[in-house]
């Protein structure tokens, strides 16, 4: 295993559960961290800059479009996101693995611009789990599940550019097939690492 961490660009439709598994996953690691999206919106009561997010005008944010310090932005309700590229490659340098949770437009923006992330794309085992999983959340009206089972059957079509694909019918084997994907990703064979090694 080398010095660096791995950048891990998670997606799944609404419903698939998919920060209950890295949860799960993760929950007994130190070496694996969330990035920090930026946002031009303003904190909500109890949020924390550069916790939740790093909060920004929209004349800084148009500055870092512009010098490409963004590794994928998007613009959702009249105000700005995305995800900082300095702040990613300072945790990576720092041995961290870094988890990207964003939608799969970003993760197309994130693979061209750092093909060597790991793409793992996370789904309900049927589109009927995936609508029993909405309605028992109380949260939604049926016109908003059905619009999200719609963009998930979308979403899930587009997906084949994802390097693993986690089906998340049992919240245990999901995990560990998450830790399984990981801990292979640290065994990969390291050119340089070797080239030191017989020097």
């Amino acid at each position: 295993m080398t010095g660096k961490g791995n950048l891990i660009i998670l997606s799944g439709p609404s419903g698939s559960g998919k920060s209950t598994v890295v949860f799960r996953a993760i929950e007994e690691r130190s070496d694996i961290c969330f990035s920090t999206s930026v946002t031009t919106r303003s904190p909500r009561a109890g949020e924390v800059h550069g916790r939740e997010y790093f909060f920004i005008d929209q004349k800084r944010f148009d500055e870092m479009v512009a010098n490409d310090e963004l590794l994928e932005h998007a613009t959702y309700v009249n105000h700005s996101y995305g995800t900082p590229r300095n702040y990613v490659e300072e945790q990576l340098e720092n041995g961290m693995n870094v988890i990207l949770d964003i939608e799969i437009q970003g993760a197309r923006q994130v693979h061209e611009k750092m093909p060597e992330a790991i793409t793992i794309f996370i789904m309900p085992p049927s589109m009927e789990e995936l609508r029993r999983r909405l309605e028992s959340r109380g949260t939604d009206t049926q016109e908003t599940i059905e619009a999200r089972i719609a963009r998930a059957r979308h979403e899930i079509q587009e997906a084949d550019f994802y390097d693993y694909l986690i089906v998340n019918d049992n919240l245990d084997l999901a995990a560990k097939e998450f830790s399984a994907i990981l801990t292979a990703a640290q065994c990969r064979f390291d050119k340089e690492l070797a080239a030191k090694l017989v020097k």
